[in-house]
């Protein structure tokens, strides 16, 4: 059985989401016991990319490098990722759970009459039949949904799949296509881009930070510990609300929804709509000097104490391990 990967990159370097989806369909691929997995690429990705998708799991890769592609029109991908999945002779695409990806796949469930399933875990059981365990309820809970149409569509959640990095070097080919003119009739306008050397959407570790802070000027020790950590720096609703940091690092229901290996959550009390972005977090950390702060009842770890004292002394300590 083949399996399709629709990868998604930024500014050519592929997302490490998108390697997730590779190596999960690699697995998958693995239980059948046949079949290969295809990768499709769109618009200008970097050639030296090709070795990490390889390594991810990755057989073959269909590149079509026409730069109108570069701009994520939704209506485009679903055209190029449909004839490629006919080209592949797959069965199931893969790719990650996006704001992009899930435009995308919405297409494609319609173009190929797939079954859809987001927010992946887990590896499907085939024992009998065909179903996947998705999160659920702001990741509060689980569900097995079985697919029953021969071709199926998986979104895979972000931080749930361990990147594969033993494969071989993969077989890239030019791949024409043909695109509808009336597929880019949406126009893109203007782009703007979160600025950070680590996104949150993409980060491993995120370092956020709220109104216990105090003021815009104290975000110097919540930077320091995100850099020590290679982490993302994210706020809390009030402190966007307020211009204390810009509205892309607002972390919650409301602002960006995030499943990092790790949160550490500083000076924030917990709200339910703060939650409701990060309890898909593998682990939360919880730095607050009120011990009654409803944050801690969700903290994997907590320190109640002052993050004026706490902080500099985690990125002193942590500095010296490294």
């Amino acid at each position: 059985m083949s399996i399709l990967v629709y990868i998604e990159h930024d500014e050519g370097t592929v997302k490490k989401s998108s390697l997730e989806a590779i190596s999960y369909a690699h697995q998958l691929a693995q239980n059948q016991g046949e079949g290969d997995v295809a990768v499709i690429a769109l618009g200008s990705v970097n050639e030296s990319e090709w070795s990490a998708v390889g390594a991810a799991g990755a057989s073959r890769i269909f590149h079509v490098t026409d730069p109108r592609l570069n701009a994520g029109i939704i209506q485009a991908h679903a055209t190029v990722v449909a004839q490629a999945f006919e080209k592949s002779g797959a069965q199931i695409v893969v790719l990650a759970k996006s704001s992009l990806g899930d435009a995308v796949a919405s297409r494609l469930s319609v173009k190929l009459e797939a079954g859809l399933v987001s927010n992946v875990v887990s590896l499907p059981d085939t024992s009998d039949g065909f179903k996947v365990r998705r999160s659920i309820y702001t990741g509060k809970a689980f569900a097995d949904t079985a697919i029953t149409t021969e071709r199926k569509i998986l979104a895979i959640k972000k931080n749930t799949v361990e990147i594969k990095t033993d494969g071989a070097a993969p077989n890239v080919e030019p791949f024409d296509v043909d695109i509808p003119e009336n597929d880019f009739a949406a126009k893109i306008t203007g782009t703007d881009k979160a600025e950070g050397d680590v996104l949150l959407p993409e980060a491993d570790i995120v370092v956020s930070g709220g109104r216990g802070l105090k003021g815009p000027e104290n975000w110097g020790i919540l930077e320091e510990l995100a850099k020590s950590l290679g982490a993302a720096v994210g706020c809390s609703k009030p402190v966007s609300d307020m211009g204390w940091r810009p509205h892309h690092e607002h972390v919650g229901q409301t602002g960006v929804k995030i499943s990092p290996t790790l949160y550490i959550a500083i000076g924030i009390s917990g709200a339910i709509q703060h939650l409701a972005g990060v309890n898909s977090s593998k682990y939360i950390v919880v730095i607050n000097k009120d011990s009654e702060a409803p944050f801690f009842k969700a903290a994997d770890y907590g320190i109640v104490g002052d993050a004026f004292e706490v902080v500099p002394k985690l990125t002193e300590a942590i500095k010296a391990i490294k």
